[in-house]
């Protein structure tokens, strides 16, 4: 009976999303909102009694609002994807520390050997047999054996490093549509603390500019809030995307270096 492939990514994802949740909405409503709604009453307070007084940005009032909070849950939630993805491509390089196939200097292996050597790499554990550089190795024994032509074996490796680094590429999609998101919620944010400051404005005709200020700090600290968040993520997904380019371009390298040059056909 054929085991079911259990999906531990996408479980993953799905708990982080609801750790972040909950984790950041307690910090909010435990700690931002409570300070931010104490330093706001304090400035209003001050700013009544001394018309020349000069609000200060405290980070509780920056971060105080919903599209803020959004913000901070999916870059927690982008963190933990990335963190899961560069765990497992740290645990691949590992592997190009160990020998797969031990084969010393001046040894030569013929078509008919490769079964022996494929039989090593097959030893590994599962999880491990479906990292790049076992998968790689077996590929390039399994082409020898059957074409006796080291070009194929070489061009086939090739090809199979090129179709990981197209599959590693496309996984940091959600990342990269995280990365996107945190902005664009960061200008909804701008639209609505501007829409709030319009329609306050016969208030501000009369006199009474603090709903239209309050308003417009929605506005502007939502996108400020966002577009810095965005920045360091861009970063760590560049970073990472450079993590993986290297395990491909190391495991090629690796098959080149421990395994085809030491083939030769009859």
């Amino acid at each position: 009976m054929k085991k079911k492939n259990i999906p531990v990514e996408f479980v993953f994802q799905l708990f982080a999303l609801i750790i972040a949740v909950i984790i950041v909405h307690a910090f909010y409503v435990s700690v931002v909102r409570p300070n931010a709604a104490q330093i706001i009453e304090e400035q209003n307070a001050a700013a009544a009694a001394d018309p020349d007084y000069v609000r200060e940005r405290h980070i509780w009032v920056l971060i105080k609002d919903l599209e803020q909070e959004a913000c901070f849950i999916l870059a927690i939630w982008a963190l933990a994807i990335m963190g899961f993805k560069a765990t497992k491509i740290l645990s691949e390089r590992r592997l190009l520390d160990v020998d797969l196939v031990p084969i010393a200097d001046g040894m030569r292996i013929l078509p008919e050997d490769t079964r022996e050597f494929a039989r090593q790499v097959q030893a590994l554990p599962d999880d491990r047999q479906r990292m790049l550089l076992p998968r790689a190795l077996l590929n390039a024994l399994r082409r020898f054996a059957s074409t006796e032509n080291i070009q194929d074996v070489s061009s086939s490796t090739h090809t199979l490093c090129e179709s990981e680094a197209e599959r590693l590429e496309s996984e940091l999609s959600m990342i990269r549509y995280i990365s996107w998101a945190i902005p664009s919620i960061g200008f909804i944010g701008t639209v609505r603390g501007i829409g709030e400051a319009l329609a306050q404005a016969d208030k501000a005709v009369q006199g009474d500019i603090a709903g239209v200020t309050q308003s417009l700090g929605v506005a502007f600290n939502s996108t400020f809030i966002a577009l810095l968040i965005s920045i360091f993520l861009m970063f760590l997904v560049y970073q990472l995307q450079l993590l993986q380019e290297r395990l491909v371009f190391d495991a090629e390298a690796y098959c080149d270096e421990k395994l085809i040059r030491h083939m030769k056909a009859d």
